[in-house]
């Protein structure tokens, strides 16, 4: 029998790291696990702990990080990854984006392993592209708010350009696009979450600025398989990952109404600094070299997604904050 391959997921408690696991370990992998637990929960993973192809540590990947024996893939998702987090903990934020990856490439330097980063669409910025092609540089504002977030991405691309030209690491880099489903937190605010939260709460849905601005909303079964495809590719120039259904805030907030079942009404307030108007994949690259796009519309994603917070307790469904994130700023 041959022996399992080996990979080393960073953020592996949070929404989509956890998500990882699971697709690695049901396709025969042995899946080790790395959390600092600032935004992951534990809860996410912990149905796996009992497999003995399964390992976690309890490491925050900004400092020294090393595995023993092989490893053959490493993907770093590790990253808060929403504005309440990355404005709490703006630091940790850039660090896991420089100090994380330099850690993390240097590991897959020394096994000789493929590594994948978790890029982004917010390097993209605030576009005056639409939709946004992978060739597009991004129109981002790097000292203001949202820029520990936009410009850790960037520069994490940059270093993993970098190991690849010069050390030639076997890289692949994802930029990812609104992605949503099960495990993601109620309180991270980003807008999907915050829509049906406020909707099970009996609350008005909030809505920034007059709703006009655009996302694109991918189910995370969807995501995971693309970034499966990727990563066996051999391609390492970026590719976005994203379903390119376009909707509106405000069409969306409409949605999560009907979805709900609730009468609640749409509160206005303004729009934050830099938060993007619109946001749309191109796709044609994963079409043509991963042969991926996406199978789940956003009503069946939603009616899954709907259906995972209605089993949340009602403690849970109240939660305002998760973590102390005052002992991570340094």
């Amino acid at each position: 029998m041959a022996e399992r391959k080996k990979i080393l997921i960073t953020g592996a408690a949070g929404f989509l790291g956890s998500h990882l696991c699971d697709r690695f370990i049901k396709d025969d992998y042995h899946v080790i696990a790395m959390d600092n637990l600032i935004t992951g929960r534990l809860k996410n993973i912990e149905h796996l702990f009992k497999l003995e192809n399964f390992e976690f540590y309890h490491h925050d990947v900004s400092t020294f990080i090393n595995v023993p024996g092989k490893l053959d893939y490493i993907l770093h998702f590790a990253s808060p990854a929403s504005p309440i987090d990355y404005l709490k903990i703006p630091i940790q934020t850039l660090k896991v984006g420089s100090l994380g990856i330099h850690n993390c490439l240097g590991l897959a330097k020394a096994k000789d392993a493929t590594l994948m980063i978790a890029s982004t669409s917010e390097v993209y910025g605030d576009p005056e592209v639409h939709p946004q092609t992978e060739d597009y540089w991004g129109h981002v504002n790097p000292i203001g708010p949202r820029g520990v977030y936009d410009e850790a991405k960037r520069f994490q691309e940059a270093m993993t350009m970098a190991y690849h030209t010069y050390h030639k690491v076997d890289t692949r880099i994802i930029r990812i696009f609104n992605t949503y489903g099960p495990r993601m937190r109620l309180n991270d605010g980003r807008v999907l979450p915050a829509f049906i939260g406020q909707a099970l709460r009996g609350e008005d849905l909030t809505v920034f600025g007059d709703g006009s601005q655009t996302r694109s909303f991918c189910y995370v079964d969807d995501l995971v398989e693309g970034i499966v495809r990727l990563l066996h590719s051999g391609y390492h120039q970026p590719v976005n990952i994203g379903n390119p259904d376009e909707i509106s805030i405000g069409d969306f907030a409409e949605e999560i109404i009907e979805l709900t079942g609730t009468d609640q009404k749409v509160i206005y307030k303004d729009l934050p600094v830099n938060d993007p108007k619109q946001r749309q994949p191109d796709i044609s690259r994963a079409i043509e070299i991963l042969d991926w796009k996406p199978s789940i519309d956003r009503a069946e994603g939603l009616k899954r997604t709907y259906a995972y917070f209605k089993s949340l307790t009602e403690e849970e469904l109240n939660e305002k904050d998760h973590y102390n994130f005052d002992k991570y700023i340094k």
